[in-house]
């Protein structure tokens, strides 16, 4: 399409432009709510929608001229167009590419946020870049979700057919006679709408009017919002990538002072009984399985009066009936590559994944560390290729000396190298778990310590050929892949069970986050980290049962030093479960820190709380409590401060271990 020839053509293009990728913006929001409903509609109705769509104009207004600012100069420039006529089609096929990829990546996400919870970010393209499947995954995609990629190419057509493409003055006559005719008609317009546009340009992208407004980032959604999983809602994925590239995750936030935030808490453990609760020096397996929800757990739904039990873990359920576990049991990130730092070294996940940024490469310590040091062997199994997810790295630095992936894997004659390759991530589960059995033990002298990550039921969610129709479908499709690596789990503590090393053994079992959630309850803020946590001990002498209280991953470090009798100081932000204290956990999502204390869940911006909630008695998060109990929300307030506090410095000042 093109407009008539004026001194204000330009001007009129670059609105009427702007204004179609406003709606493309939206159009792709609206699909992203769509696509993701079972996880946002709850809460729904409480949303104001003018709130919601000035927030959401917002952002987008944001996005938009950081990508458009070069087409706004170059439609905008004074120049004299006769000698160029091909100007106004290179920007049209500029302002094309930048709406292509900005489209795409709303689109994308709608599916991808399903698994990490939130807008992707900058760390995206580092946590992924050693990965050699991302085309298949991409290929199944678009297959599965065949409507957004149709809505992508109708939203492109789109664009190209409404572009407004403006029409120079004069771009075939010669120049008007005076020369000041063609200053006042076209040079003086030209360069008062690039004088305007600049300011308006930059305020966009601030997103505010003020010289004191401060840059908006992906935290500011929540004020438009009720909670932490809606704001995805307001974002759009170009600005978070964008608001994310080369940022610094950690900042002192300069909450107190050190000597405060160590009085309210310290990361330091300084044991002061070495007695251990086990006999002898017990090896110990730390499994964590990929995406196993507390959801598909039975053992932690038990059934009410107007429902059944429904499991797709039956091994697992029978173990944790054997197993020392925990009433409410959390995660402390959203995505795989949170879990390991969680789980083995004791370190939360705080804004961006520990692995992705600079303070990786401070000093660290972990369980490996601690009973290395101790004489215990260690080695960690993944069988995915050795590169993926810098699973390989994060093992090394926080002492694992052996690393077993698929490259080991292939090497032994005993299975079917890469013939068991799942054809997008890893070794299948039960093929892999079967080798972790036989290695532990033939190449580790006891007392040994072991990880474990499983592959198998990540998604795309399939199951081998020879299981087709074994496991229970479900009404989710991670529901029979979840099933099929329960079935792994247990042929592996079948083979286990035959070994010597396995009654001197403490198994843990955990999750890294969770994924495609059904109840209600499952899809709160708090309810979106809900993994298991437990304890076996095929001796019987830890405690069985389920006992009252809070675990989290980052806990599961000093419980087992504990048990074990280490007597040593030592790094860990969790507590010890085995030892009486507090009954706390902490996570964060969306630019929003969650801190449970006891019975209790309050929400915190960073800047100021913003929810408090007795979840146990409101499991669907329904009831702020926070103007009816100030005195609880500013206790709970000022501990978790006192965290962040202490874990931004020490990301910052490389105090990762017990000797700093």
């Amino acid at each position: 399409m093109k407009i008539k020839p004026s001194p204000w053509s330009n001007v009129v293009a670059v609105l009427a432009n702007l204004a179609l990728a406003y709606v493309v913006y939206m159009v792709t929001r609206v699909a992203f709510v769509l696509e993701n409903w079972n996880l946002l509609a709850d809460g729904w109705s409480e949303l104001r929608m003018g709130e919601l769509l000035a927030g959401s104009l917002r952002f987008d207004s944001s996005a938009i001229f950081y990508t458009h600012s070069l087409w706004i100069v170059l439609m905008l420039l004074p120049l004299h167009l006769k000698k160029r006529p091909w100007w106004h089609t290179m920007c049209k096929w500029i302002y094309m590419a930048v709406n292509t990829l900005a489209l795409t990546l709303n689109l994308s996400d709608a599916v991808y946020s399903q698994y990490s919870g939130r807008r992707t970010t900058a760390s995206f393209f580092s946590e992924f870049s050693n990965e050699g499947n991302l085309g298949g995954i991409l290929a199944t995609e678009m297959l599965a979700h065949w409507y957004l990629l149709l809505l992508g190419i109708a939203l492109v057509a789109l664009m190209w057919w409404l572009y407004l493409k403006p029409t120079n003055p004069t771009p075939h006559s010669p120049l008007p006679t005076p020369h000041s005719s063609l200053l006042t008609k076209y040079y003086l317009p030209q360069t008062l709408a690039l004088l305007v546009a600049i300011p308006m340009a930059v305020f966009a992208m601030r997103g505010g009017f003020t010289r004191d407004t401060r840059p908006i980032t992906v935290s500011n959604a929540n004020q438009y919002v009720h909670s932490p999983q809606q704001a995805a809602i307001v974002l759009n994925t170009p600005f978070s990538i964008i608001r994310t590239i080369g940022k610094q995750a950690f900042s002192d936030p300069h909450y107190m002072t050190l000597a405060e935030a160590e009085a309210l808490f310290s990361p330091i453990h300084t044991p002061t009984a070495a007695q251990p609760l086990v006999s002898g020096r017990r090896n110990v397996v730390v499994l964590i399985m990929e995406s196993f929800s507390r959801e598909y757990i039975g053992y932690y739904n038990l059934p009410t009066p107007d429902s059944s039990l429904h499991t797709y873990t039956p091994f697992l359920d029978s173990l944790l009936a054997h197993s020392l576990t925990w009433c409410h049991t959390f995660a402390n990130g959203r995505k795989s590559i949170d879990a390991m730092p969680s789980t083995l070294s004791s370190l939360p996940f705080f804004v961006e994944p520990f692995i992705l940024t600079p303070s990786s490469l401070n000093d660290l310590s972990g369980l490996a560390d601690c009973l290395g040091h101790e004489g215990y062997r260690t080695a960690f199994f993944h069988g995915a290729p050795n590169s993926s997810m810098g699973f390989q790295a994060f093992a090394r630095s926080t002492g694992f000396r052996h690393y077993y992936g698929m490259t080991e894997y292939c090497t032994d004659s005993r299975f079917g190298g890469r013939d068991d390759f799942d054809g997008h991530w890893a070794i299948w589960d039960e093929e892999f778990m079967q080798f972790m059995a036989l290695t532990l033990g033939e190449q580790l002298e006891e007392p040994f310590m072991a990880g474990f990550f499983s592959a198998s039921s990540h998604h795309p969610f399939v199951v081998p050929q020879r299981y087709q129709g074994r496991f229970p479908e479900g009404t989710l499709p991670i529901h029979a892949t979840i099933g099929y690596s329960d079935n792994a789990l247990r042929r592996f503590f079948e083979t286990a069970s035959r070994q010597p090393w396995f009654k001197n053994t403490l198994f843990v079992i955990t999750a890294d986050h969770t994924n495609q959630l059904e109840r209600p309850e499952s899809r709160t803020a708090l309810g979106l980290f809900e993994i298991p946590i437990a304890i076996y001990d095929p001796r019987g002498e830890l405690p069985s049962g389920m006992l009252d209280g809070v675990a989290q991953q980052i806990d599961i470090m000093p419980t087992l030093l504990h048990a074990l009798g280490y007597d040593k100081p030592y790094f860990a932000f969790g507590k010890d479960l085995l030892a009486d204290g507090d009954q706390w956990a902490v996570n964060y999502s969306n630019g929003i820190y969650q801190y449970i204390d006891g019975e209790y869940l309050l929400q915190f911006d960073g800047s100021r709380t913003t929810a408090l909630y007795h979840f146990t008695a409101d499991p669907l998060l329904k009831t702020d409590l926070l103007a009816a109990e100030p005195d609880r929300a500013a206790h709970m307030e000022l501990r978790l401060k006192a965290i962040v506090q202490q874990y931004m410095l020490r990301m910052l000042e490389n105090r990762l271990t017990a000797n700093h």
